[in-house]
C-alpha cells in the first residue's frame, strides 16, 4: 500500500487496461509517473523489495524504495537542479539548454500531486501565447518590434522556455488576426442596428506628409444606448486635397455596409468648399440642404473652445511665464516645497489645491495651474520670509491678471470637460454651452478695461462662426428634448437674434418639420406580432381564396390606404402633436434616451428621427484629445508601418475597450 501512494493517475488512462490486471500482473503493472524526474530517471529493481533510481545521464543510482518506506523525489530533482549531474551540465554547455529549477521552472511546470480546485493546472499553449502577446501590444500601443528585443526574449524564456520565439512579422500577422476577429464580431452588432450613423472625421499628419483619417461613427442600439466606434484609419496621400474626406468616407461606408444610411458627418476642421460639396452627396437625407446644411458640421466644438483658449493664453502669456517660473521654483526641490507647505499652513489658507507645472500642448492643465497658483497667491507672497532665496513673487496687478485670465478659461474649460466623460447627447449640451459663453462675452465686451474688451471681441468671433454654423442642428436636438422643445429655442433666439429672432426660429421649424417628412416617407416594416401572424396562416404563399376576404389583412389594405388620405388632413402628425403637449419637468437626472425608448410606441416615427438626432456628435477629437493645442500626429514609429498595419492596431485597440459589451448587445440581438 506505501508503494500505491507514489503511483499517479494520469487522466484519460484507458479504464479498460484495468480488466487485463491480475494479482500475478498488478506489480509490475505500474501506471505512467507525471513527476519531471522521470525525464531524467529510471527505477532499477535492484534486489526484491529495494528498488533505486538511476540518472540516464550519468548513470548514477539514488535510494528509490526499500520495502515498504519510499524515498520520495526531492533529492532527484536537487540531482538535475543543482547541476551535480555531470553528463547532464556538458549537454546543457553544447546546446545552452536551460537547466530544470523547480523555483523558476524548466522545461515543463513541475505538477503538484494534489492540487487545490483554485488554482487548477493550465497546458502550455504556443497559440494562446501569441494571442495574448498580439493582444497586449495592440492595448497598450507596444512597438511589434518588442518581441524581438533581447530583453523580451530572455524574459520570456526565464518565463516560460517552451514558448518559440516569434519574429516582427509573426506578431504583425497575429495582431491583423485579432483585427479581423474582432472586426467580424461588430459587423455583426453593426448589422443589428436599425438606425442611421453619424461619422466624425478627425485628420493626423505625420513626418512623411502623409495623412491618415480617423473615421469613428456614432450611433444608438436597439437598446438606446449611444455608441461610438473607430470605424476606420485610412491612409490619405493628399490630405490638403478636395478630395480626400470623401474618399475617406466613401471608403468607410463600403467598408461597413452603410450605404444609405449616413446621417451626419462632423470633422476636426473645415475643410474647402470644394470639399464639402463632395461630401454632401454622400449623406442620405434627400435633400442635402435641409436645415441649413448643417448635417455637415465643419466647426468642430472642441476646435473652437481650443482656438478660444489660445486666445486668452496668448494675451496672458507674459504673466503665464511669471507664474509658471514661481511653480517651477517650488516644484525644483523637495526643500522648497516643504517651505511653502509650512508657510500655507501657518497662513491657515482654506485651499485644498496644491501647485503643479502645466503641460504646455494641453491648455486645461495652464488653466489649472494659473486657478492654484491664484487660490494661494498669499502663499507666494509670503514664501520669502520662510526662503530668502525666492525672489520671484508676482504683484497684486500679476495676480489680478491671473485671476482675469480664469475667468475667461473657467467656462471654456468646464463646457470641454463635459466631452471626457459624458455618455449622454452632446448636441443638447452645447446648445446651452455654446449659449451661455455667448452671452457671457457679449457682457465682457462692454467692459471699460480695455484688455477685457478686447480679448472678449476676438473670442466672441469664433463662437459666433460656431454658432452661426451649428446652430439648427444644435437646435434640433433641442427640439428633441420634452423638457424644452420649441420654447428652448424661442427664448434663447429672443436674447441672441433680438428682433431677427422670428426668422432664424423658422429655420429651425421649417427644418425640423421637412426631416420629419422624409422619415415619414420611410418604408414602415410590419411589427413582428403581425409578420408571425402572417407567415403563420399562408406558410409563406399568397392565398388567392382570402384576398377578397375583408376579415383578413390582405382585403383591407385599399381600406388603410382609404383612411389615410381622407383623414391626413385633419390629424395631426406626431411631430405637431408632440410640439403641442406641455413641457415635462426639469428634474436633473432626467434619462433622454430612455424616455424615448419609453414612448417608441406612442412616437413611432418621431423616435426614429429623435433616435438619429442623439447620435449627432458635436465632436470629432476623441476624448483624450480635448485639450490639445495642435493637431494630432502620428508618430514616428507606426508612420513607417504599412497603412493596413496602423488601421488594424489603432481600431483594434478601440473594439478591444467595448469588447464584452458587444458581445453582451450581440447575445441581446440573438434571444
Amino acid at each position: 500500500m506505501a508503494e500505491m501512494t507514489e503511483m499517479e493517475t494520469t487522466p484519460g488512462e484507458n479504464n479498460n487496461d484495468l480488466a487485463l490486471i491480475t494479482p500475478e500482473t498488478q506489480p509490475n503493472k505500474r501506471r505512467k509517473k507525471k513527476s519531471i524526474v522521470w525525464e531524467y530517471f529510471t527505477i532499477e529493481n535492484v534486489s526484491p523489495g529495494c528498488r533505486r533510481a538511476c540518472c540516464k545521464r550519468c548513470k548514477q543510482s539514488f535510494a528509490y524504495s526499500t520495502g515498504s518506506k519510499v524515498a520520495g523525489t526531492s533529492h532527484l530533482k536537487r540531482h538535475i537542479a543543482k547541476g551535480t549531474c555531470p553528463a547532464l551540465l556538458r549537454h546543457q554547455d553544447n546546446n545552452q539548454v536551460t537547466p530544470y529549477n523547480p523555483s523558476m521552472g524548466g522545461s515543463e511546470t513541475p505538477k503538484r500531486r494534489y492540487r487545490s480546485p483554485s488554482s487548477p493546472y493550465i497546458p502550455f499553449d504556443q497559440d494562446r501565447c501569441r494571442h495574448e502577446i498580439a493582444r497586449m501590444i495592440i492595448m497598450h500601443d507596444y512597438p511589434l518590434h518588442m518581441v524581438e528585443h533581447p530583453g523580451f526574449v530572455a524574459f520570456v524564456q526565464n518565463l516560460q522556455p517552451r514558448f518559440d520565439k516569434v519574429s516582427f512579422n509573426t506578431v504583425q500577422g497575429d495582431c491583423v488576426a485579432t483585427y479581423l476577429r474582432e472586426k467580424q464580431s461588430l459587423m455583426k452588432f453593426i448589422e443589428g442596428i436599425s438606425g442611421r450613423f453619424c461619422l466624425t472625421l478627425d485628420m493626423w499628419s505625420s513626418n512623411q506628409t502623409l495623412g491618415y483619417v480617423f473615421i469613428t461613427g456614432h450611433f444608438i442600439d436597439s437598446d438606446w444606448k449611444l455608441n461610438r466606434r473607430v470605424l476606420n484609419v485610412i491612409m490619405e496621400p493628399y490630405p490638403d486635397s478636395d478630395s480626400a474626406l470623401s474618399h475617406a468616407v466613401a471608403a468607410c461606408l463600403s467598408d461597413w455596409s452603410l450605404e444609405g444610411k449616413l446621417f451626419s458627418l462632423t470633422f476636426n476642421y473645415p475643410p474647402s468648399e470644394a470639399g464639402l460639396e463632395n461630401l454632401r452627396p454622400l449623406l442620405c437625407t434627400k435633400n442635402p440642404l435641409i436645415l441649413n446644411g448643417q448635417l455637415l458640421i465643419g466647426n468642430c466644438i472642441v476646435r473652437t473652445l481650443s482656438s478660444m483658449a489660445k486666445d486668452v493664453l496668448g494675451a496672458g502669456q507674459e504673466i503665464i511665464k511669471k507664474i509658471r517660473d514661481n511653480v517651477k521654483y517650488v516644484k525644483a526641490s523637495e526643500s522648497h516645497d516643504d517651505k511653502f507647505v509650512q508657510v500655507k499652513n501657518q497662513l491657515q489658507v482654506p485651499s485644498e489645491k496644491t501647485v503643479f507645472l502645466d503641460n504646455q500642448t494641453q491648455w486645461n492643465t495652464t488653466y489649472q495651474m494659473l486657478a492654484a497658483a491664484s487660490e494661494l497667491k498669499e502663499v507666494f507672497n509670503c514664501l520669502d520670509t520662510s526662503d530668502p532665496d525666492y525672489k520671484l513673487a508676482p504683484s497684486m496687478e500679476d495676480w489680478k491678471l491671473a485671476e482675469t485670465l480664469c475667468t475667461f478659461l473657467k467656462p471654456l474649460f468646464d463646457a470641454a470637460s463635459i466631452l471626457t466623460t459624458t455618455t449622454s447627447p452632446t448636441a443638447i449640451t452645447f446648445f446651452h454651452e455654446a449659449w451661455k459663453i455667448h452671452a457671457d462675452l457679449g457682457r465682457s465686451i462692454i467692459n471699460e478695461d480695455p484688455f477685457i474688451s478686447n480679448l472678449a471681441k476676438s473670442m466672441q468671433e469664433k463662437i459666433d462662426k460656431y454658432w452661426k454654423d451649428c446652430s439648427v442642428v444644435l437646435a434640433l436636438a433641442v427640439v428633441m428634448d420634452p423638457r424644452f422643445k420649441m420654447k428652448l429655442v424661442e427664448f434663447s433666439f429672443t436674447k441672441i437674434y433680438g428682433e431677427d429672432a422670428p426668422t432664424h426660429i423658422k429655420i429651425v421649424d421649417d427644418g425640423i418639420h421637412e426631416l420629419f417628412l422624409e422619415y415619414v416617407a420611410l418604408p414602415l416594416p410590419l411589427t413582428p406580432t403581425y409578420a408571425e401572424e402572417g407567415n403563420a396562416g399562408n406558410n409563406g404563399k399568397t392565398d388567392e381564396s382570402h384576398q377578397g376576404n375583408l376579415l383578413s389583412d390582405h382585403g383591407l389594405n385599399d381600406f388603410d390606404a382609404y383612411i389615410m388620405e381622407t383623414t391626413s388632413q385633419q390629424m395631426k402628425s406626431e411631430l405637431d402633436q408632440y410640439l403641442e403637449e406641455s413641457l415635462l419637468p426639469r428634474v436633473q437626472e432626467f434619462d433622454l434616451l430612455g424616455w424615448w425608448k419609453l414612448n417608441k410606441i406612442k412616437y413611432p416615427t418621431l423616435s426614429k428621427m429623435a433616435r438619429d438626432i442623439f447620435s449627432i456628435p458635436v465632436s470629432a477629437a476623441a476624448p483624450d484629445s480635448v485639450f490639445d493645442i495642435t493637431y494630432k500626429q502620428l508618430d514616428e514609429y507606426r508612420s513607417s508601418l504599412r497603412p493596413e498595419t496602423v488601421e488594424a492596431l489603432i481600431c483594434a485597440k478601440d473594439w478591444l475597450h467595448y469588447g464584452s459589451e458587444v458581445s453582451n448587445a450581440l447575445v441581446k440581438m440573438e434571444f
